[in-house]
């Protein structure tokens, strides 16, 4: 089943700029209560994806205005595909694409998420993601594909010149050391510490990518 986008009465996915990304965005519905929407959808996902969705942990994160997390992936296999929601503040999100030999090899598409938008990111194996907190005690959920494995973990500047996300702030943002101290994209290709496009396309046709 090929990748699309998807348009029903509750939610639209739109593929983004860089392949294996899309923009999840929820209809809300409004009466003398209040507001309802549906935040996740497994068969409209899975419609998009041309494959059933796969989450085994959810995370959060707290951060205050300025703290820039990423640019963070996973080695394939086993990868780690994410579903990137912001449910308190905003944050300026961006998918990169770290798959060497990717078509799209370093392109990126940053997105404004808050949480009046009703909008996630879904980003697929091999992609890479970061964000900059627009306000203080910005809450962001992750839903994950795979559970937590440090040694899987691979890290690029967020601050990367060559990338160029507009991570643009009054005062310097606020990294972890590790963060800081990554290495740029193409000192990551040299050192072989990137997914392959190609790993990552037989990865998704591997019955064990799915459920």
């Amino acid at each position: 089943m090929a990748v699309r986008d998807v348009h029903t009465r509750s939610m639209h996915v739109r593929q983004m700029a860089v392949p294996g990304a899309f923009l999840v965005t929820a209809e809300r519905f409004d009466d003398e209560r209040g507001t309802f929407y549906e935040a996740y959808r497994e068969d409209v996902l899975a419609e998009a994806l041309g494959h059933p969705p796969k989450v085994v942990q959810t995370n959060f994160s707290v951060s205050h205005r300025g703290v820039l997390r990423g640019i963070h992936g996973a080695v394939v296999p086993p990868g780690l595909a994410k579903l990137v929601t912001c449910v308190r503040g905003a944050v300026l999100d961006a998918v990169v694409d770290l798959r060497a030999g990717s078509p799209t090899f370093g392109r990126y598409e940053v997105t404004v998420l808050d949480h009046r938008s009703r909008a996630c990111v879904y980003l697929a194996e091999g992609l890479g993601h970061a964000f900059l907190a627009l306000e203080d005690d910005t809450c962001v959920q992750y839903q994950c594909s795979e559970t937590y494995r440090p040694r899987d973990v691979i890290t690029v500047n967020p601050l990367d010149p060559e990338i160029g996300l507009p991570f643009r702030t009054p005062e310097p943002p606020i990294l972890s050391p590790g963060d800081a101290a990554a290495p740029t994209l193409r000192e990551a290709l040299e050192r072989g510490l990137l997914p392959s496009y190609q790993d990552c396309l037989d990865h998704r046709r591997t019955p064990a990518a799915g459920r």
